[in-house]
């Protein structure tokens, strides 16, 4: 059974894990977070995967689906994109969990400077819900889209269909 803090709940405990690193960890894992409030005004803060002997990670949602987590270890911040892999990454980001399949890691050090509009870009499009357009696309093209086409893939005009009378 898996079991999410509410939203609110949530929150609070990301509050908690940046004043309890209290180093440069906690300021970038604000600074991530602080960027993907900018990026998305709906994104809903979680707090999920809590064991006896893991705490549990912050994690950002949209529509119900996650877009990123907040893990922070020893000498790194990482962000990890559930559906990364789905994604062209023009900037260059993502640098970790470059192998598998269906996520995508950025991984920040101290000292490194984040790329806040790329950044933002990753997370601003809808790319959620990437699998709608994997039905539109022709055998043998690949399902990755880079943002422009993307947003262009779902900014062309609903058709709706004719009511008769």
């Amino acid at each position: 059974m898996k079991r999410t803090v509410p939203a609110e709940s949530g929150s609070a405990l990301i509050d908690e894990k940046i004043k309890e690193l209290g180093d440069w960890r906690g300021k970038m894992l604000a600074k991530v977070r602080e960027i993907i409030h900018e990026a998305d005004l709906e994104i809903v803060e979680e707090w999920k995967w809590a064991k006896p002997k893991s705490p549990g990670t912050p994690v950002w949602s949209h529509g119900g689906g996650i877009v990123c987590t907040g893990e922070t270890y020893k000498n790194v911040v990482k962000t990890t994109f559930a559906k990364g892999a789905a994604l062209k990454d023009p900037s260059g980001l993502f640098n970790s969990s470059l192998d598998g399949n269906v996520r995508r890691a950025i991984d920040i050090h101290e000292g490194d400077k984040v790329d806040k509009a790329a950044l933002k870009d990753l997370i601003a499009l809808p790319w959620r819900s990437i699998s709608i357009s994997r039905a539109s696309r022709g055998p043998g093209e690949p399902a990755v889209l880079s943002p422009a086409d993307f947003a262009a893939e779902f900014a062309r005009p609903a058709v709706t269909p004719a009511i008769s009378s």
